[in-house]
């Protein structure tokens, strides 16, 4: 079963006391299994982000702890700040990571939420996924008013808290209110602007978020405002959906910024809200100098920005990650305020980081030392896999040195299509390298389980067949995607850039190898396999990726050798 994990991200009314800042958010990781993943503090907005992810109870419990602290520390009657607040912990959002949907995640919202209530004395507003009625949906209409409008807000039956005391009294006026969610990802992004106008940033603003601004009878801001049909003042809707925002200046930085919540990025992602605040501002006589990302954003956000703006340039996509994310990061100016860290911005590098080291990560010295080494593992699965990482990565280059070839404008995606389809197949055997070890050492865990009983020996027997059947199937894994990483280099050795014909013959070559090497692993592994059925079909099914790889090998050595001929004795 896949473990469950959750996202915390309070945002605390304080971002310039580092001491107080790093006090509340360390008293998270006093919670066994809690990982503290980013503290992220703005001294303008007087505001920290802080994250940490863990299993539910535990980011509940961890969470909890986190808001009883900010309330001893933080007295909200002397705050101030640009950013809209009404608490010591202003918001306390809980976001699925795995294993957990939404709605399951909104049930720990509520009971972090209960418990705030009963034993902090605190006011709390569920929203987002947790909001109990439509209205309360919205943070901004729970947070409406702010700190100061908390008072009349709790004596307001339509806005009696969720949970905790309904007055104003002594403890609520130092911790304010604090609202708690089950929410997507959510991403906060701010657009730099090259003017230290707030208005003309708020109408930036207003033009690409969602909710837009308010109708005006002359459309303009000074204007009589137009009802709708129930009375409420109509809007104009923005550009961009999923997309909350509003204009602040920040003096820490000295420049205007468009402070935004995109809310949903499969609908409104980082970079069309960029690109779009690029456009609007252009219009207003105004020039967008670069961004800035509060918190962590997932891989793959930033990938997609690569791609977007590698596919403007009419380059190829087919370029590793870490060169799509140089791309994003350029492109969206995200260094323009201060160094963006990959390390320390990516969520799932930030987890990687707490991890144990694999293979992959060490240097090729390393690597080969290790191989090298008393232990049986790296052996030859592994080995096998990174030989064909290295065979298909060959096919790759030939497939963007073709999409950058002057005079080539014209085929540049269909070279691109091939070199992410290379992309694809190194990314699976370079987690195959490090798979195909952890596989052998199962077989070993196996074997050192203990066997005093009948009932110990059986666990033990069945421990290691187990075990045995995946150590074979990891290699059979390895075999296929090397067979058929095949094709990037027999295409590109066809119709790529012809100076490069040796590169995807070596490609090749070591795409044979390590089909020839990990059919062995297959072999070796499938004799102990008590399960006859099971290893003769796999040892059937490697004999026949094994000849596809061959006859492959042939036909592109022929085509090779046609072409630059073979050498005289």
């Amino acid at each position: 079963m896949q473990k469950q994990l959750i996202e915390c991200v309070p945002n605390i009314s304080e971002g310039r006391d580092l001491d107080k800042i790093n006090t509340i958010a360390n008293v998270v990781e006093t919670v066994e299994g809690i990982k503290l993943l980013d503290v992220d503090p703005g001294a303008a907005t007087n505001r920290t982000v802080i994250t940490f992810v863990g299993e539910p109870k535990q980011v509940i419990k961890a969470a909890f702890l986190l808001i009883k602290k900010a309330s001893e520390l933080i007295d909200m009657s002397k705050h101030q700040g640009e950013h809209p607040r009404f608490g010591a912990t202003d918001v306390c959002p809980l976001v699925p990571i795995s294993g957990i949907t939404l709605e399951e995640t909104a049930k720990y919202a509520k009971k972090l939420g209960e418990r705030v209530g009963k034993e902090l004395d605190i006011p709390v507003y569920l929203y987002e996924k947790a909001a109990q009625e439509e209205k309360r949906e919205n943070l901004a209409n729970c947070r409406s008013g702010e700190y100061e409008g908390l008072k009349n807000k709790l004596a307001d039956p339509e806005w009696k808290p969720d949970f905790g005391p309904t007055t104003f009294n002594e403890s609520v006026k130092k911790s304010g209110a604090t609202a708690i969610s089950a929410r997507d990802f959510l991403i906060a992004y701010n657009v730099n602007l090259n003017s230290t106008s707030t208005r003309r940033a708020n109408a930036i603003a207003f033009d690409i978020r969602e909710n837009g601004r308010a109708k005006t009878e002359n459309g303009k801001a000074n204007g009589k405002k137009v009802l709708d049909d129930n009375g409420e003042v109509a809007r104009v809707p923005g550009k961009l959906k999923a997309v909350k925002g509003i204009g602040w200046f920040i003096e820490e930085y000295g420049i205007a910024q468009i402070s935004y919540n995109l809310t949903n990025i499969s609908i409104t992602s980082m970079h069309e809200a960029f690109d779009e605040t690029c456009k609007s501002a252009t219009e207003r006589g105004l020039r967008v100098t670069g961004s800035e990302l509060i918190g962590l954003i997932p891989l793959q956000a930033m990938l997609d920005a690569g791609d977007f703006y590698l596919k403007r340039q009419e380059r190829s996509l087919g370029i590793s990650h870490k060169e799509k994310i140089k791309i994003a990061v350029k492109s969206l100016g995200l260094d323009d305020l201060k160094p963006f860290n990959p390390k320390e911005k990516i969520i799932e590098y930030v987890l990687a980081a707490n991890n144990e080291k694999q293979l992959i990560d060490l240097t090729l010295t390393d690597f080969a030392e290790e191989t090298a080494g008393e232990s049986m593992a790296p052996g030859g699965g592994s080995i096998s896999a990174y030989v064909a990482t290295l065979g298909v990565s060959l096919g790759t280059m030939v497939a963007n040195l073709s999409a950058h070839k002057r005079g080539w404008d014209d085929k540049w995606e269909y070279f691109s299509e091939w070199a992410e389809k290379g992309q694809n197949y190194k990314n699976t055997l370079l987690a195959l390298v490090d798979e195909d070890t952890n596989a052998f050492n199962k077989i070993i865990d196996g074997f050192r389980m203990p066997k005093s009983s009948d009932k110990e020996k059986e666990a033990r027997a069945n421990a290691i067949e187990k075990a045995t059947i995946y150590a074979t199937e990891v290699p059979f894994k390895v075999m296929e995607t090397a067979q058929q990483s095949m094709e990037v280099m027999l295409e590109m050795a066809k119709n790529g850039i012809q100076n490069s014909l040796s590169d995807a013959g070596v490609g090749a070559l070591c795409a044979r190898t390590a089909v020839y090497g990990a059919y062995f692993n297959v072999k070796i592994n499938a004799k102990d396999i008590k399960d006859r059925t099971f290893a003769n079909d796999i040892s059937k099914k490697a004999q026949i990726v094994l000849n596809k790889a061959i006859a492959t090998e042939k036909e592109l050595i022929d085509f090779i050798n046609s072409k630059i001929g073979y050498f005289n004795e």
